[in-house]
């Protein structure tokens, strides 16, 4: 746990001043005042902002006492803020819907990252897949008398959601249980599972995509990006005390926005600020050439993920992680970022 000094004051000009001078006028003040917040992240590349935030001093600049606390997975920071244990998190959109859908009062403040997977396999499938497209499958399958195996994330999160979508919507090959045997690989291990053997293809995200387009023997089969465009990936999320306390709510966009513009501006930088603080060997040499890859797309405004946050979340529901799609009205806290911008 980091415990972050504290300033009431904003300094200088720019967007802090909007923050101490414009903030209440703009927002409305809400009943209450926070003196202090916990900020969960999960430690993945995904959430860069965080790290530039954190490394860069930029937590300082919000105008409550932030103490940071970081967690294995989002599950474990799904049940941490719905225990009230955590006020803002940065981690996956899918599960943001899940507390929404059970009933917390909260909301996405910004953006982390989109377009953030690429579906790699053996250099078989690969070329395969190149040569034949959504053939490929039905085609493995009469070769090796077996469906292909894929090793992602859980149900429900989001690499398994955009999976589905590009199975199902995209190739439009059928539902993913008639078209590929799936096994739970986290992330970290898909790298050592699939050249191991294990698994013939996974949706990864960064840095571990980059570690795999180094190597003999594998390929790119698709890019998320042009699976499901401008799909989100990680968000801001806050709890309804942040949201109603507009100084601290707006401040601490305003804050994300600055990380975001570092980590276009100085992305060597961002990436040894990222392996820094993920660590579970990630090196700043792998952080910093995962920055080129197209699937390392950083951005903070909020409505540039919304209609892609409503189609994953029919398939989030699909799954049975929620109810039912949640509204973006629902699922969104527009005002501190829209603030921020004028």
């Amino acid at each position: 746990m980091v415990q972050l000094t504290r300033r009431r004051l904003l300094q200088g000009a720019g967007t802090t001043a909007v923050a101490a001078t414009g903030l209440t006028g703009c927002l409305g003040r809400g009943s209450g005042s926070l003196d202090s917040l916990t900020i969960a992240y999960v430690p993945i590349y995904p959430n860069m902002q965080h790290y530039v935030m954190e490394q860069e001093g930029y937590y300082e600049n919000v105008v409550a006492e932030v103490t940071i606390e970081r967690f294995s997975s989002g599950p474990s920071v799904v049940k941490a803020f719905a225990s009230g244990d955590v006020d803002v998190a940065l981690f996956g959109i899918t599960p943001a819907m899940v507390l929404v859908d059970k009933g917390t009062d909260a909301g996405v403040l910004a953006a982390n990252s989109r377009n953030g997977f690429k579906v790699v396999g053996t250099t078989e499938l690969a070329d395969r897949y190149e040569q034949e497209g959504a053939a490929t499958f039905e085609l493995f399958e009469e070769e090796h008398g077996r469906k292909v195996q894929f090793g992602a994330p859980p149900d429900g999160s989001v690499p398994d959601i955009v999976l589905r979508y590009w199975l199902q919507e995209d190739l439009a090959v059928g539902k993913m249980k008639s078209v590929i045997d799936k096994s739970k690989v986290p992330p970290a291990k898909a790298v050592q599972t699939i050249q191991s053997g294990d698994i013939d293809a996974t949706i990864i995200q960064e840095p571990f995509a980059t570690i795999i387009g180094q190597e003999d023997g594998f390929g790119e089969l698709a890019w998320s990006g042009n699976i499901l465009e401008n799909h989100p990936v990680t968000v801001l999320f806050a709890n309804q005390q942040v949201l109603d306390d507009s100084e601290v709510a707006q401040s601490l966009v305003e804050q994300h926005v600055a990380a975001t513009e570092f980590t276009e501006s100085s992305p060597d930088a961002a990436a040894a600020h990222a392996a820094s603080l993920i660590g579970s060997g990630v090196s700043e040499d792998l952080a910093t050439a995962a920055m080129d890859s197209k699937a390392s797309e950083f951005v903070s405004n909020p409505h540039a993920i919304t209609d892609q946050a409503a189609t994953m979340g029919e398939f989030v529901a699909n799954v049975g992680n929620i109810e039912e799609p949640i509204a973006t009205e629902n699922l969104f806290a527009f005002d501190p970022y829209d603030a921020s911008q004028k």
